[in-house]
C-alpha cells in the first residue's frame, strides 16, 4: 500500500472509530419502520406484515380494512381484515402521540452497521484496497462485534440472487471460450458495416445480443473491443500513428455508449441489476421485478436509446471517415479464418436460448430462475463447453464472497431501519415538493452523485437503497421508481473514464483522451438521461401498472 493510500486508510479507520462510540442520533423515531415495530409489538402480529399495512394505509388511508387486506396478500405478506382493523387503530394513537418516547430509537445495533458500511464504501471509493477485501472485512467486523448474528451475518451466501449472479459469470466463460460471441459480431458487421455509422450499430446491436449471457460489461467489453480494435486498424486508424480519429476514435467511444444501454436491457446484463431488485424487494413487499418484466419494461426506452445515441454521437464526435467498404469484406474474412460454426458453439447458442426462454416465462411455468442457471451450467461442463479450471477463471467465486458481503450489510440496514429513518429526514425536508419533482431531483441526483465512484455496484449498494426509501416516503411509484434507478446505474456510466470497470479497456485503448470521454462520455449521459427519464418514464410506468 502506498503512502497516500495508507493516509487515506488511517484517516477512515479513525473517523469510523470515532463515529462507533457517538451517541446514537435522536429525531428519527417516528419513521415508518419504527412505527411498524412498535404496533407489531402491540397487536403481536409479525413486523413485516404490520410494516407493509402500514405501508398501505399511509398511502391510501380510505381503503377499507378489508381492500387493504386483499393488497397484502397479493404480495405474500397477508393479514386478516380484522388484523388490519387493530393495525389502524394503533397507528392512529401512535401518530396522535405528542410524548413520541414510547416509539423506538434508531438502535445502537443499526448505528454501528452504518458506521461500518459507510467506512467500507470509503474505503472502496479511495481504492485503498480490493473491494473484496474491504467487503470481507466488514462483515467479519460486524459479526465479531455483535452487530450482526451469525445467521444474519451469512444470509447473503444462501442468497438466490447472489448465486444466480455467479452461475452467470461461470456461463459466460462459455460465450467467450467457444467463440460465439466474436462470431456474432462479425456476422453483423459483415452485413451492416460498410459505413462507420453501420459499423457504430453493428457493435451496439452485437453488445446487446451477447449482453443477457454475459453479466459483465467488463467481459463483454473483452468481446467488442478486440473487434473493434481490428475494424479501426483495417480501416488504416490506429493510436499509434496519429491516425485515431479516422475512425477508432468513434467506434471506441460507440462502444462505451452501448455498453451502458445494454447493460439496462436485460436484467442478467450487468451483476448489480439483480442485486439491486432483491435489494428492492427487500425494502418494500409491493415491488416485483422479474426477468420478463425487467425485459418488458426496459426494452421500449433501451431501443429508442440504441437507434439515437449512436446517431447522435456520430454527430456530436464525427470520424474522418464516413464509408468502410472495406469492413464487411474484413469480417468475412475473419469468419472464414473461423470455419464453420463449431460443436461448442452449437451447443451454447442452443443452451442460452433455453436459458432466456426459461427466464422469461419462469413465473407462468413455476421456475426458479437461480435452479435454471444451475441447470445450463451443468449442461455447458457435462458436454465440456466449459471446465472447472474455466469457472476458477470466472472471477465468480472472489465476486460471489464480495457481493454476499454488501448485500449482507446493506439488506440489513434496511431490516435495522435505518433506510427508513434516513428516509424520513430526507422525505421531511422534501415534504410538500409536487411528485413529479421530487421524482426529478432524485433521478438527476444520483447520476449526478457518481462522478464519486468508480464502481457502478458500490454506488448502488451505498445510495440506491437511500433514494429508494425516499422516494416510497413521498409515495412515488415504488416499481417504476425501483426500476428507473436500476437503469439509471447503467446508462451513467460513460460520465466519466472511472466510471464503469467496463469503460477501462477503451479508455487505455489510446484511441480517445480522457478529455475526450469526459465531454462526450457526457453527452451521452444526458441523451440517454432525456430519453429513460421521459420515454422511459412513461412506458416503465404503464407496464406496471397495467401490464404486468
Amino acid at each position: 500500500m502506498n503512502p497516500g493510500k495508507r493516509i487515506h486508510a488511517g484517516t477512515i479507520i479513525l473517523l469510523a472509530f470515532a463515529a462507533w462510540f457517538l451517541p446514537v442520533p435522536d429525531g428519527l423515531k417516528n419513521t415508518q419502520a419504527n412505527k411498524a415495530r412498535f404496533i407489531a409489538s402491540k397487536v403481536n402480529l409479525p413486523f413485516e406484515e404490520v410494516r407493509l399495512t402500514v405501508r398501505l394505509l399511509k398511502t391510501d388511508p380510505k381503503r377499507s380494512d378489508a381492500e387493504i387486506s386483499e393488497s397484502a396478500s397479493k404480495q405474500k405478506k397477508p393479514l386478516e381484515a380484522d388484523q388490519v382493523r387493530r393495525v389502524r387503530e394503533e397507528l392512529a394513537i401512535a401518530e396522535s402521540q405528542v410524548a413520541e418516547q414510547e416509539l423506538e430509537l434508531l438502535t445502537e445495533d443499526a448505528w454501528k452497521l452504518f458506521v461500518i458500511f459507510i467506512a467500507t464504501i470509503a474505503m472502496i471509493l479511495v481504492d485503498v484496497m480490493p473491494i473484496f477485501i474491504c467487503s470481507l472485512g466488514a462483515l467479519a467486523i460486524a459479526i465479531l462485534a455483535g452487530v450482526l448474528t451469525y445467521k444474519q451475518g451469512y444470509s447473503g451466501f444462501s442468497n438466490h440472487t447472489i448465486i444466480l449472479i455467479v452461475v452467470a459469470f461461470a456461463i459466460a466463460r462459455g460465450v467467450v471460450k467457444s467463440g460465439l460471441g466474436t462470431r456474432i459480431a462479425y456476422l453483423v458487421i459483415s452485413k451492416f458495416g460498410g459505413s462507420t455509422l453501420g459499423l457504430g450499430y453493428s457493435l451496439a446491436v452485437t453488445d446487446s445480443l451477447i449482453a443477457p449471457s454475459l453479466p459483465s460489461n467488463t467481459a463483454r467489453s473483452g468481446v467488442v473491443f478486440p473487434v473493434t480494435d481490428s475494424v479501426a486498424r483495417s480501416a488504416g486508424s490506429a493510436p499509434e500513428d496519429g491516425t485515431r480519429s479516422k475512425l477508432g476514435a468513434f467506434l471506441i467511444m460507440n462502444s462505451i455508449a452501448g455498453l451502458s444501454i445494454s447493460s439496462g436491457l436485460w436484467l442478467t446484463a450487468m451483476a448489480a441489476n439483480p442485486m439491486g431488485v432483491e435489494l428492492a424487494m427487500s425494502i418494500d413487499n409491493t415491488i416485483d421485478i422479474s426477468f420478463g418484466s425487467w425485459l418488458l419494461a426496459s426494452c421500449v426506452p433501451s431501443l429508442v436509446a440504441l437507434a439515437v445515441v449512436p446517431y447522435l454521437l456520430y454527430r456530436f464526435f464525427p470520424p474522418e471517415v464516413k464509408k468502410t467498404p472495406e469492413a464487411p469484406a474484413a469480417a468475412k474474412a475473419e469468419l472464414k479464418n473461423m470455419g464453420p460454426v463449431s460443436r461448442d458453439e452449437w451447443i451454447m447458442a442452443s443452451t442460452f436460448a433455453v436459458l432466456i426462454g426459461c427466464w422469461a416465462m419462469s413465473k407462468s411455468l413455476g421456475m426458479n430462475n437461480t435452479a435454471v442457471a444451475l441447470g445450463g451450467l451443468f449442461v455447458l461442463m457435462v458436454t465440456n463447453v466449459i471446465s472447472v479450471d474455466d469457472i476458477r477463471s470466472s472471477n465468480g467465486p472472489s465476486t460471489f464472497v464480495w457481493f454476499a458481503s454488501l448485500f449482507t450489510l446493506s439488506s440489513h440496514l434496511d431490516k435495522f431501519g435505518f433506510m427508513e429513518w434516513i428516509g424520513g429526514l430526507v422525505g421531511a425536508t422534501i415534504n410538500g415538493w409536487s411528485m413529479p419533482i421530487v421524482y426529478a431531483v432524485l433521478l438527476l441526483s444520483y447520476i449526478l452523485i457518481h462522478y464519486f465512484f468508480v464502481s457502478q455496484t458500490a454506488h448502488m449498494v451505498a445510495v440506491f437503497p437511500i433514494f429508494l426509501t425516499v422516494g416510497l416516503e413521498v409515495g412515488l411509484p415504488a416499481n417504476m421508481l425501483a426500476m428507473m434507478l436500476l437503469l439509471a446505474t447503467n446508462f451513467f456510466s460513460p460520465i466519466t473514464p472511472q466510471a464503469s470497470s467496463g469503460n477501462a479497456i477503451f479508455a487505455g485503448s489510446g484511441y480517445l483522451t480522457a478529455g475526450e470521454i469526459y465531454k462526450n462520455g457526457g453527452f451521452v449521459t444526458l441523451v440517454n438521461t432525456i430519453i429513460y427519464g421521459t420515454v422511459g418514464t412513461a412506458w416503465i410506468w404503464f407496464v406496471f401498472e397495467y401490464l404486468v
